[in-house]
């Protein structure tokens, strides 16, 4: 990880949602990377709070990467003003190629789609397949009963708290970046060390 930049993968959605801190912290975060010099990938809208985290970071001087789906063009407008912007044939390829442009993931309120995005993620981690770390922001304990439910799994034998662990939820923009960044940092020491 020497000498490049951090890119972090932000799953968002596509609407605003009816709580306007949604849009607000979408928007800090995209100001939070930047001011961090951390890059930016997503799924390319350019609607909803997609559009916010993208504006936010590009207008702090994040280079700042869409990948959007043909599928969708029909569905929501791409956003063609971004420092890239990559044209994939399906929703499959997007998360593949957001996962291998990033080094972290991150949720802000979103819907099913964010959530799929999140969870593949999170997934690959558990059966070993990355090592990238999840972070959820919590905005007004949007994902609260989403939390609960997995601790709901952990509790009935489903899931295990390993598992449950790998999922770093916070409320705060910055703590929670100091957490996916040590995270990141560390996972890269064991690697350059084994």
């Amino acid at each position: 990880m020497e000498n490049r930049r951090l890119h972090a993968c932000v799953f968002a959605g596509s609407n605003d949602g009816v709580n306007p801190a949604f849009r607000h912290q979408a928007a800090a975060l995209g100001c939070a990377l930047a001011a961090r010099e951390i890059d930016v990938v997503y799924g390319g809208a350019g609607v909803g709070l997609m559009r916010a985290v993208a504006d936010a970071a590009l207008d702090g001087g994040s280079h700042v990467t869409g990948v959007f789906p043909r599928c969708l063009t029909q569905v929501e407008a791409r956003h063609d003003g971004l420092s890239e912007l990559r044209i994939v044939a399906s929703m499959m390829e997007r998360k593949q190629q957001m996962e291998e442009l990033s080094d972290m993931f991150i949720a802000v309120p979103g819907g099913l789609g964010t959530l799929d995005e999140l969870f593949e993620m999170v997934n690959a981690s558990q059966i070993g397949n990355s090592t990238k770390p999840c972070g959820i922001l919590n905005v007004d304990g949007y994902y609260d009963a989403l939390l609960a439910w997995v601790d709901h799994g952990v509790d009935q034998g489903l899931v295990r708290a390993e598992h449950r662990a790998l999922l770093i939820v916070d409320r705060d923009i910055e703590s929670l970046l100091d957490r996916l960044v040590a995270t990141t940092a560390a996972t890269a020491a064991r690697r350059d060390g084994a």
